[in-house]
């Protein structure tokens, strides 16, 4: 076999790891790469439970064709049109002319917008909620996720060994070669709330459903398969997906101009761990990955945004950070402000406007405003900021 994992005796991951993608989605930076996953039921009828990237259709098609052994597919389930997962339903057409792709109204409905040619011409199984699909001794059960994080997405659950395949959800970045051993949260966590975060409510609404399904393993279309300790996993996502904090501490991300601002900040993370914060982190968002600090954004229940003012508003890369955690819908935090500015300080204002768009969230005083370095007698007002942010 080319490469391949077991799964059980009669289901097998036949996807592909890309080591070299460098951005997923061209703003993600991924420096373990990426695992596009693509799963075989061997059965009376075989089911293929979605496709891979183009990037990874060399390997994919390597792997499908050895495990296959001389079958064909029966069934392509198609869980989500996005590429990353789609990007070979054209090669496996070729491949396996009659196969019968199964998929949703919202899939068929955009499925020509990928694919205007060929594809369209396949037999089709159109289901909707609930509907199954039988191939032989294994049961495929529908259930529609959709917002999850796109409109025609759909998990699929086999009830003979107890499998829900989640589509993106329980998804992690890293190529399984390189991260399997690795902790999963870390990167589930980058995951999840710069892909799927805005849509915390379709979430919860697709953890209600699985609520009522005995799940043994769980195979989502990027990352490990998940077979141990599903509490945990699916105890993340409940909080996750109800935008609460996951653990207790303090974010402090600072947009420094010239390093005056810097200082201030990490003189505020020393004041916060003196007062006896769980944890402090302190984040440059000028030089940091963005993606990173969105997850530390989340994780935290605190967060303190150091920003200097520039060009009458705020330096660009703390504007860059607030309307990214605006577009993931950012709520449910306490939050502190300093701001530097040499004649006219004015991060503070535009970082409030921002910052009021956000859901139940406590903007705590004082305002800590400098005027170009950090200086003793600022340290009282400094100070107070640390308390009122360490009591919060």
């Amino acid at each position: 076999m080319y490469c391949v994992r077991k799964v059980s005796d009669d289901l097998w991951w036949v996807g592909g790891n890309d080591r070299r993608l460098a951005m997923f989605e061209g703003v993600y930076s991924v420096p373990n790469g990426v695992s596009y996953n693509s799963y075989l039921i061997l059965d009376e009828k075989v089911a293929l439970m979605d496709t891979v990237d183009a990037r990874g259709a060399e390997a994919w098609e390597k792997n499908l064709m050895d495990t296959l052994a001389g079958r064909k597919v029966d069934y392509l389930v198609i869980s989500h049109l996005e590429p990353d997962h789609a990007g070979s339903i054209a090669r496996l057409v070729e491949l396996y002319p009659e196969v019968t792709l199964v998929g949703n109204a919202k899939t068929f409905a955009m499925l020509p917008q990928f694919f205007p040619d060929g594809v369209m011409e396949c037999e089709k199984l159109t289901v909707k909620e609930g509907d199954t699909l039988s191939l032989g001794s294994h049961t495929l059960t529908f259930v529609m996720a959709p917002m999850v994080h796109w409109p025609e997405v759909m998990v699929s659950y086999e009830s003979s060994e107890k499998v829900l395949f989640s589509a993106d959800g329980f998804g992690k970045f890293g190529a399984l070669s390189l991260t399997e051993d690795a902790d999963w949260a870390c990167e589930a966590r980058r995951y999840y709330f710069n892909i799927v975060g805005k849509y915390g409510n379709p979430v919860q609404a697709l953890l209600k459903k699985a609520a009522g399904l005995d799940i043994a393993t769980i195979c989502p279309l990027h990352g490990p398969v998940l077979k141990e300790n599903l509490g945990y996993y699916i105890g993340l996502y409940d909080t996750w997906s109800k935008y609460e904090p996951e653990s207790k501490g303090v974010l402090v991300a600072y947009a420094s101009i010239h390093g005056n601002t810097k200082k201030a900040a990490e003189a505020l993370g020393q004041m916060l761990r003196e007062k006896g914060v769980e944890k402090v982190v302190v984040s440059d968002l000028a030089r940091e990955d963005m993606a990173e600090v969105i997850e530390d954004a989340f994780r935290y229940d605190r967060m303190v945004l150091c920003a200097a003012s520039y060009d009458g508003g705020v330096f660009p890369c703390m504007q860059d950070f607030l309307h990214h955690l605006q577009s993931k819908a950012y709520q449910k935090r306490t939050i502190g402000m300093v701001e530097n500015g040499s004649w006219a300080p004015c991060a503070a204002k535009a970082m409030r406007e921002i910052v009021d768009t956000f859901k139940d969230v406590t903007v705590v005083e004082p305002l800590v405003t400098i005027r170009s370095t950090m200086k003793d007698s600022d340290r009282k007002t400094m100070e107070a900021l640390a308390t009122a942010i360490a009591e919060a």
